[in-house]
């Protein structure tokens, strides 16, 4: 299908001039990362979200909802096709907050783009739930750095067993790199994304059909982040406020008013 690109803009708030370019990439991928939010309400309420661009349009779009990783970057990527960019589906094994030695699956959905005429491709990710996440694209080299402030980001590689490169993605943290996910460069098709995506919403062990996660940057900097009734908020100088709502009223407003998720009618949120 061929999505409606003006009243996508509109959403992110974008104005620019719809070209295949490094700067549009980027301006692209702040709008995208700051207009609409990340959330799993649909797994917790028991539903599998979407991948369908119809669906994800309504939703994210005209529906005034967010999504995870593969709602997000599902309809980056036809957006950005769309314009002429060369977009590539990759899959990453987040390692952020893993135990050592513990190997999670690849779970985690992000992009290689090719940019007319640019020396290298970009990584782009709208859907990383995490204040580590990517704000802008970062080029695809191995030590490059990013200031996509107020956040800093940067690639390395890292030594594995198998035959392709594995990339890492770093977010600073307090002077020091945090490794965010790790990936190769092994395109992945959307089928393989609608398989990882059933189960992320119905695995009995996913964390994503247990709780409500939400994450919202904002233009101020400033960033909030909802995990089950916990709600924090990191102002732009570091600043952080936590506090515990008081129970699925609060949650349901909360998730209106501070993350712009208006949640179903009639849906039963957890206590």
């Amino acid at each position: 299908m061929t999505l409606d690109l003006d009243t996508y803009f509109a959403r992110i708030g974008w104005t620019g001039e719809p070209r295949p370019t490094v700067e549009v990439l980027r301006s692209l991928h702040r709008a995208h990362s700051l207009g609409i939010p990340f959330e799993n309400v649909d797994p917790v309420l028991g539903s599998v979200p979407s991948l369908d661009l119809a669906d994800l349009e309504a939703k994210l779009v005209h529906g005034e909802r967010g999504g995870y990783c593969y709602e997000h970057n599902t309809l980056l990527a036809a957006v950005l096709r769309q314009l002429g960019f060369t977009v590539t589906l990759l899959a990453a094994r987040v390692v952020l907050g893993a135990a050592p030695g513990d190997i999670r699956p690849r779970s985690h959905m992000l992009l290689r783009v090719d940019v007319p005429d640019a020396p290298s491709p970009y990584v782009a990710d709208v859907g990383f739930g995490s204040i580590g996440a990517l704000l802008e694209p970062i080029e695809l080299v191995a030590g490059t750095e990013l200031h996509d402030a107020p956040r800093r980001h940067r690639l390395v590689t890292v030594a594995h067993d198998g035959p392709l490169e594995m990339w890492e993605l770093q977010a600073e943290k307090g002077g020091s790199w945090e490794a965010q996910y790790v990936f190769t460069a092994e395109p992945f098709e959307g089928a393989d994304f609608e398989m990882i995506n059933w189960y992320v919403a119905t695995g009995p062990h996913s964390p994503f059909r247990q709780a409500v996660y939400a994450q919202r940057a904002l233009p101020d900097s400033s960033h909030r982040s909802l995990a089950g009734l916990d709600l924090v908020e990191t102002a732009g100088d570091g600043t952080i406020r936590e506090r515990l709502l008081s129970g699925p009223d609060e949650l349901r407003q909360v998730l209106k008013d501070s993350f712009g998720i208006n949640v179903p009618e009639g849906a039963e949120l957890p206590a």
